[in-house]
């Protein structure tokens, strides 16, 4: 599995950093990851629903460690460089595709 593309969609919240859509292999698109700041620094939050009892159940999530790190690393790259290129004027959401 590869992330092929990476879209950020930045947020003026708090914690919330950003939303972010992935696609992998070019062929299945995953929404609402979420870039957090939490106290020991950002991290991808997966995409989740309310239930009935209040608490949030992820819709999509890796089942692996090590495919956790890859997706994080990555998004995160992506979101640095939306950083980057914001405070450069570039125009925002970032788009990359990542073949």
């Amino acid at each position: 599995m590869n992330i092929t593309d990476v879209r950020v969609f930045p947020v003026e919240e708090d914690k919330l950093k950003a939303y972010v859509t992935i696609t992998l292999d070019h062929c299945f698109v995953v929404r609402d990851l979420k870039v957090i700041h939490g106290s020991t620094g950002l991290f991808i939050a997966m995409p989740a629903k309310k239930r009935k009892d209040g608490t949030y159940k992820d819709i999509a999530h890796p089942l692996n460690a090590d495919t956790r790190s890859q997706m994080e690393r990555v998004i995160l790259i992506e979101y640095e460089k939306h950083l980057h290129q914001t405070q450069n004027g570039t125009l925002v959401p970032v788009a990359a595709e990542l073949d």
